[in-house]
């Protein structure tokens, strides 16, 4: 089965919209202190999926959330998504030295620059979702999205999943252990961006936000699994980042355990878990079915 959305154009609609309103709420890199905010719009403006605004977008979308209200959740994500990957690329975390096709943060820069620019980011996405004036919703549920995006990224969430990711490096873990890593370490981000999606809209039947959370969990590790699979097959030039890495490192892997062929299973196993749960919604919903295809059919 595939879906009637015409994905790239979608994507790229999705794109603008996210990159225009980050470069609208990121520090002018001419206003001091001016290497602090050039090395912050580095880490986030520089060529990314997006895939995490995207699914804020698919998801307000669904459930009827228009334009301007989804802009601010979803550029929230993606500050966070930005701050996770420069802290990530550190020596002291995963050492790399290509993110995204270019100079990683750290080299670009130097690693207490990447780690500041990383700290304002969080901080930042936090204050968008507090104060900026073009999201009309009441402050309950701009504390809701708050209380969301922190659980998502705490040690509960992405800086757990990466504390039992440097824990499990150099040691074998069963599938349930390695499920439970990414379930924290990739997985939250992506359940938050559908979840911050749906709070923007109202008076929704409970029913849908149970399966659009579901759709999350499932394509959230959905997505790891198909990272572990291009880290072996990918193509530097097209994946943007160094090939190899997990194995160099020793790290645990879908691939290492279940095998090319088992990952692959499994990746196409949850992108159906996930479109069962969109089978009672509209065609309002066909990104969020676009999106899980492609999260899991991509090259990069």
């Amino acid at each position: 089965m595939k879906t009637d959305c015409n994905l790239p154009l979608y994507l790229e609609d999705c794109r603008q919209r996210v990159e225009s309103a980050l470069d609208q709420y990121l520090p002018q890199s001419q206003y001091s202190p001016q290497c602090l905010h050039e090395a912050m719009r580095y880490a986030v403006l520089g060529e990314g999926k997006r895939i995490r605004p995207m699914l804020v977008y698919a998801a307000g979308e669904a459930l009827g959330t228009k334009d301007k209200q989804l802009d601010i959740p979803a550029c929230a994500v993606e500050l966070i998504h930005a701050y996770s990957l420069a802290h990530d690329d550190l020596p002291a975390m995963d050492d790399d030295a290509l993110r995204r096709g270019r100079p990683t943060c750290h080299t670009a820069f130097d690693e207490a620059t990447a780690i500041l620019a990383g700290d304002a980011l969080q901080t930042l996405a936090f204050h968008l979702l507090a104060h900026a004036p073009n999201m009309q919703l009441d402050a309950a549920v701009r504390l809701q999205m708050i209380d969301e995006l922190a659980s998502a990224s705490g040690s509960r969430g992405m800086a757990g999943g990466q504390a039992l990711d440097i824990d499990a490096t150099g040691r074998e873990i069963d599938l349930a252990q390695l499920e439970n890593m990414h379930i924290h370490k990739t997985g939250a981000l992506i359940k938050a961006s559908v979840r911050l999606g749906m709070l923007c809209a109202k008076n929704v039947d409970a029913s849908y936000f149970h399966h659009l959370d579901h759709y999350a969990k499932c394509i959230g590790l959905a997505f790891q699994v198909c990272d572990d699979i291009l880290d072996v097959t990918g193509d530097p030039n097209v994946i943007g980042k160094t090939q190899g890495k997990d194995a160099m490192a020793n790290k645990p892997t879908y691939p290492a355990l279940l095998g090319l062929d088992g990952a692959r299973d499994m990746a196409h196993q949850l992108l159906e878990d996930a479109l069962d749960n969109l089978q009672s919604f509209s065609q309002s919903a066909e990104p969020l079915r676009a999106l899980a295809y492609y999260i899991v059919e991509r090259e990069y």
